[in-house]
């Protein structure tokens, strides 16, 4: 839960603000109190794309879901606002602390405790099924633990069984480690692969880690089809139960009442001495809406990090996570440059929930030379955070749905950070400057540019300037096989994650007329969410097409937006 920011409204309809609960791909999550002091959820579609249809019938779909399912196991709709812009619905603010949250603070949960917390989610799922619809995201994050038993929420991408997945984004959603592998496989929706997740999700609760590893959501997503669920160390019969609930076919799931019954509760959640335990970690409601702080019109070295829009794996796992985490689908793109900007059109936004395929990526090598390309700046060697001069070190991988199509020379979302004034940038091949400008083509190597124009014009050079940290991302159009650093045979994905990124760069660094420089491949890695892990960038001749290149400017590690975007295609 994080304080409002000065741009945040005051009132969502009749419905006073109070704080920040999340954010998504789709709009924000506010906490609010009604004219009676009743506490709500509130979901406000951005303004951005109020316009487009597809947005909006994705929006009515949850509001439909919402008044359908009701149960002692999920927040009831209160209020919505489907008429005008904002648009908005309203449900039941549920108190108590995530599953995730309650595991990273208190480790994993009793055998026992897990039998009833199974039985309970089950027992939720039921009637959300009865009414012909799957959750599609049931994960740690997405179980409250209140004091009246567990609530599933966060509904942002509940389907219909009959209702087909985004297969116009090209990938199924939910949320790695937590899908089902015939959704990952075949985009195939159905009760079962809510089951599958709720196996993984006691998996967590159980073991206290990821049910299929942790870091690059390629990877994950790969060994949750090939791979079996992490069980170790789980009292055998309940891990049985699991496993069934995870098998790889779905046929061999388990129906919900036949989960309900292999848990064998004899007494009622809200009662074991461990999950009562858990109700202190709810994170305290603020009870009047707390004055914006302004922020500085520069970024800060080092602000502090809050709730931001990241998918719920990596960081996730062994770290206090908010009271509530809505899934995000994808973070938006950057905002062109004045140049560019007649190119551009919005793309395709989709509602609140991450959406991944199954995809492969390149094995970490381990290291790192810690050398860089870069021209009128440096960047930091890799380190695990913020180097002490409060520069961060690197970009954690993470989903990234941004693509760049030379047929149109645009990329495919709205942008989510405005650039610094006079920011510009740069894509050419240093081997034949002919190949440039918005639609190149090249062959084995790219220099990647910016510069901060309007600081030179104006300042002439001089006065100190507060850092500005650029990292910038080379993304292939395909996923890629760990074996070969090629896209598998027969078998092309596209690429959902944040690709091979350069280390950070302070624009305002050095001599702020010179451009600042990078090439790829050899400026550029993959690296792990927790740093930890780097990958070789490959060659661009192993995966022709068109290629995704965009700036962020990056706050740490794992606090970054994308403030530009271009692209090029590889022959």
């Amino acid at each position: 839960m994080d304080a409002l920011r000065p741009q945040d409204p005051s009132r969502t309809g009749m419905h006073t603000l109070l704080a920040r609960l999340g954010a998504g791909g789709m709009g924000q999550v506010y906490l609010g109190r009604s004219p009676g002091g009743r506490l709500v959820a509130i979901k406000v579609i951005r303004d951005e794309i109020t316009e487009h249809p597809e947005a909006l019938a994705r929006f009515r779909r949850e509001v439909e879901t919402a008044r359908a399912v009701r149960s002692a196991y999920t927040a009831n709709l209160i209020d919505t606002s489907l008429d005008a812009a904002p648009y908005w619905l309203a449900t039941e603010y549920v108190t108590g602390p995530t599953l995730a949250q309650a595991v990273a603070e208190r480790g994993p949960l009793p055998a026992e405790t897990c039998r009833s917390l199974f039985a309970a989610l089950a027992e939720g799922l039921a009637p959300v099924h009865e009414q012909g619809v799957t959750h599609r995201d049931l994960k740690p994050q997405n179980v409250i633990l209140s004091a009246q038993g567990p609530q599933l929420i966060d509904f942002g991408i509940a389907r219909a069984a009959d209702q087909t997945a985004l297969t116009d984004a090209g990938f199924a959603p939910g949320t790695p480690g937590f899908t089902a592998p015939e959704v990952l496989m075949r985009n195939q929706v159905g009760p079962s692969a809510d089951v599958f997740a709720l196996g993984a999700t006691l998996a967590h609760a159980a073991t206290g880690r990821a049910p299929f590893g942790s870091g690059d959501p390629n990877g994950v997503n790969y060994r949750a089809v090939h791979e079996p669920v992490d069980l170790a160390g789980v009292e055998p019969e309940l891990a049985a139960l699991i496993e069934a609930c995870a098998a790889k076919d779905p046929a061999a799931r388990p129906g919900l009442a036949e989960v309900i019954a292999r848990c064998g509760v004899r007494s009622a959640l809200v009662e074991d001495p461990f999950y009562a335990g858990l109700a202190p970690l709810a994170q305290p409601v603020p009870q009047t809406p707390p004055a914006p702080v302004r922020q500085p019109t520069t970024p800060p070295v080092a602000p502090p990090t809050g709730v931001h829009e990241l998918p719920t794996t990596g960081p996730a796992y062994g770290g206090r996570g908010p009271a509530y985490t809505p899934t995000q689908l994808t973070r938006p793109g950057g905002r062109p440059s004045r140049r560019w900007m007649g190119a551009v059109a919005v793309g395709l936004v989709v509602g609140i929930g991450v959406a991944t395929a199954v995809v492969l990526t390149q094995q970490s090598d381990g290291k790192d030379d810690g050398k860089s390309t870069v021209e009128g700046g440096k960047a930091s060697g890799p380190k695990a955070s913020a180097s002490a001069s409060g520069a961060p070190a690197y970009a954690g991988d993470d989903i990234d749905r941004q693509y760049w199509k030379s047929s149109t020379a645009q990329c495919q979302l709205p942008d989510a950070e405005r650039a610094v004034e006079g920011f510009e940038t740069s894509v050419s091949d240093p081997d034949d400057p002919s190949r440039s400008g918005l639609r190149p083509v090249f062959g084995h190597k790219v220099q990647i540019g910016f510069w901060n124009k309007l600081y030179t014009e104006t300042t002439g050079g001089s006065g100190a300037r507060t850092p500005y940290y650029v990292t910038v991302s080379v993304k292939p159009p395909h996923s890629i096989d760990p074996t070969t650093g090629k896209p598998p045979v027969g078998a092309l994905t596209q690429s959902a994650t944040l690709g091979y990124t350069s280390k950070p760069v302070d624009l305002n660094s050095g001599d702020p007329s010179a451009w600042k420089y990078l090439t790829y491949p050899a400026d550029f890695r993959n690296w792990s969410p927790d740093g930890k892990k780097t990958w070789p960038a490959i060659p661009l001749v192993n995966d022709p097409g068109d290629w995704t290149v965009q700036w962020f400017h990056i706050r740490t590690p794992s606090d970054y937006t994308s403030i530009m975007c271009q692209g090029f295609t590889v022959k």
